[in-house]
């Protein structure tokens, strides 16, 4: 069966070619706001499955994988920045403070319809950053297409006092343990 990654983001691409096997990608062309009240983790997983879905039903002989990933503080959510001053004032709220990354994976089996879920937290506990200090992390990596405006895998980690979670490449975007568990549980030989 195809595999198909519902995903036009480069580090998503990135961290699945890690595993070695033949993908290709669609982009899923979905609404991705949060529901009203909905819970940040509730959202990033119901996005995964929706982007998902929308390729799977569009070939229904594949696996498809969708993923999504929200940052919150308590309540308040971080998304892509998209200009370099909602970056800087993106981790001006975030100094100091322990972000959770919620980044869930689905994958979908369209002859069957079987779906897999799977959320993975991870806690990013960020340095208390000085104005300089977050200004020179945007102009170098100008970080404005991921989620909190930090890329960890760069020179992001730079900004953090420690992290958490179960799989280091959930804080990138794509949970690879996870998906290989799913992967695995359809047949797909790994490594």
């Amino acid at each position: 069966m195809p595999l198909i990654l519902a995903s036009t983001s480069i580090y998503r691409r990135q961290l699945l070619e890690r595993l070695g096997i033949a993908f290709t990608i669609g982009r899923p062309d979905i609404d991705e706001s949060p529901l009203d009240g909905e819970a940040p983790a509730h959202t990033a997983e119901r996005l995964a499955v929706a982007k998902a879905r929308v390729l799977a039903d569009q070939h229904p002989d594949a696996l498809v994988i969708g993923s999504d990933q929200v940052a919150h503080l308590g309540a308040h959510r971080f998304g892509k920045p998209g200009t370099v001053e909602n970056a800087v004032a993106q981790l001006q709220q975030m100094r100091g403070q322990r972000v959770v990354f919620h980044t869930a994976v689905a994958l979908i089996n369209s002859r069957t319809g079987h779906t897999q879920l799977a959320g993975v937290p991870t806690t990013v506990h960020f340095r208390d950053l000085s104005d300089a200090e977050i200004i020179r992390y945007v102009d170098k990596e100008m970080p404005l297409d991921c989620a909190g405006a930090a890329k960890a895998e760069g020179l992001g980690i730079s900004l953090l006092e420690a992290l958490s979670g179960d799989d280091p490449t959930a804080l990138i975007g794509l949970p690879l343990i996870a998906l290989s568990r799913m992967l695995r549980a359809e047949g797909i030989e790994l490594p």
